[in-house]
């Protein structure tokens, strides 16, 4: 019999993408097993998150946003979030509550702070962020040196490491040298219970998505590095006179649905790139404003974005009979719900993601997956059983949609059938929350103690930070 325990998640932003997914996923398997949670982050927007992060499923707690902004001028990202970081971990610290365990999720920053907490530190490592940031200049170069080296020591300092896939492994080995632990392997699962809800058909936000027309799903975050533009570019050739199977794609559409946020300037100026993009292509597009979404956000949507009671009023019965493109920022999870149980295939266009939910919800929904040939999709993807693995060009793409698209029926639904009985089988939350409880209590037969280089290293990043800070003002 295990004993209660209780744990804190630590994660910087609470919204609605993959990380996320984990975190409240891996909260509520420990929750079930009879383990107490709670959630700390520094932002937490209840129009714009998992219903377990609202509804009082979860215990959620904010902090750590109160001094520090996102940015300085649309600038200095990774300063600011470092330091907000600090904040909340400050927090924690000083919270009169006692934990056993602080799950720590992307953002390493905090950890030698928080095992003042002497709790023991468990850290999922979902990339490494030095990898996914910009180098293009000596300046950048410079601005990133000192992030890079805090992120690898205090990456160090966790008691235990978790990457989600063979790939985040292989490549944390290669990124952090002088780091002597080897990260376990602890893939995300998905909560079945989610995805087994049926779809609200009531729900008004629906009808401007259903056609007669079958569905090409996207869904990623609106970020560059997701390539939703390869998406478009595929698509666009499978309509093209000549293209391949030409009567079985001249009847479909393609929605691109992911996260989007309009306090991150790159989400919206990302989807206006899209839009304009698909134009070009000769694509006819539209898209829909989230729900509730302010006035000054609706101004930072693509020209012509209509809110979903428009096109609820419009009366036609094929919401989509003159759209090739449909753009869906911020949708919500009962219009996921729809869109994976109404979609043909789902394209996913990141390269060495990895990881990635969205093939594992699509696989679940019977819905097969065409992904790039790289990253984590190639530990979950069974290519040509429960979708298709291809190299990422437009080329190999549309083919690989395009015979989805024209296949028999028989055939698809077994392709489905295949990929929601891997993920069954695999990816349960069930056997993540016993993985993960093992991992947890074996770390916690391991002694832990106050970091011995938080001074060091909380003086030279202050240094750092505040020196920084002042030039680039004074530069600007």
């Amino acid at each position: 019999m295990v004993r209660p325990l209780s744990v804190a998640f630590v994660h910087p932003d609470l919204g609605i993408g993959g990380a996320e997914r984990l975190v409240v996923d891996a909260a509520v398997s420990l929750q079930k097993r009879g383990h107490r949670v709670v959630i700390y982050t520094m932002h937490h927007d209840l129009s714009h998150c998992f219903a377990e992060t609202r509804d009082g499923t979860l215990d959620v707690r904010v902090g750590g946003n109160w001094l520090v902004p996102r940015s300085i001028g649309g600038r200095l990202h990774i300063l600011c979030t470092t330091l907000r970081s600090l904040m909340l971990a400050r927090q924690i610290v000083n919270d009169s509550e006692q934990y056993d365990a602080l799950f720590v999720d992307q953002l390493s920053a905090p950890i030698p702070l928080l095992k003042y907490t002497h709790a023991h530190i468990f850290f999922y490592c979902h990339f490494p962020d030095y990898l996914l940031a910009r180098r293009d200049t000596l300046g950048q170069k410079l601005y990133r040196a000192p992030f890079d080296l805090l992120e690898e020591f205090t990456t160090g300092e966790a008691d235990e490491i978790v990457v989600n896939s063979r790939f985040t492994q292989e490549t944390f080995r290669r990124a952090f040298p002088h780091l002597s632990k080897i990260p376990k392997v602890l893939t995300p699962a998905l909560n079945f219970e989610a995805y087994d809800r049926p779809v609200d058909s009531d729900d008004p936000l629906l009808r401007a998505l259903r056609t007669e027309k079958q569905i090409v799903l996207s869904i990623n975050r609106f970020e560059r590095k997701k390539d939703v533009g390869l998406a478009l570019r595929a698509f666009a050739l499978c309509l093209q006179e000549n293209g391949p199977d030409r009567a079985a794609t001249s009847n479909c559409c393609l929605v691109a649905a992911g996260g989007w946020d309009p306090r991150v300037v790159e989400n919206t100026q990302y989807l206006k790139e899209l839009d304009a993009q698909a134009k070009q292509l000769g694509l006819r597009t539209r898209t829909i404003a989230p729900q509730r979404a302010s006035k000054e956000a609706l101004a930072l949507l693509p020209e012509e974005a209509a809110s979903a009671s428009a096109i609820v009023d419009d009366g036609a019965t094929d919401q989509l009979a003159s759209v090739d493109v449909l753009f869906l920022p911020s949708f919500t999870e009962n219009q996921r719900a729809f869109l994976l149980s109404a979609a043909r295939c789902v394209v996913y266009t990141p390269t060495n993601e990895h990881l990635g939910i969205v093939p594992l919800e699509a696989m679940y929904m019977r819905v097969p997956v065409v992904a790039a040939n790289s990253g984590g999709p190639r530990e979950t993807i069974q290519h040509g059983q429960t979708g298709y693995l291809c190299e990422p060009t437009e080329d190999n793409f549309a083919g690989a949609i395009s015979r989805l698209l024209a296949m028999d029926d028989d055939k698809w639904r077994a392709m489905g059938d295949a990929g929601h009985d891997r993920v069954k089988l695999a990816f349960s939350l069930d056997t993540f929350g016993a993985k993960l409880e093992h991992l947890i209590l074996g770390m916690l037969q391991r002694p832990t103690g106050a970091s011995v280089v938080l001074g060091v290293l909380a003086t030279l990043f202050i240094f750092f930070a505040v020196t920084t800070t002042l030039l680039l003002t004074w530069w600007r």
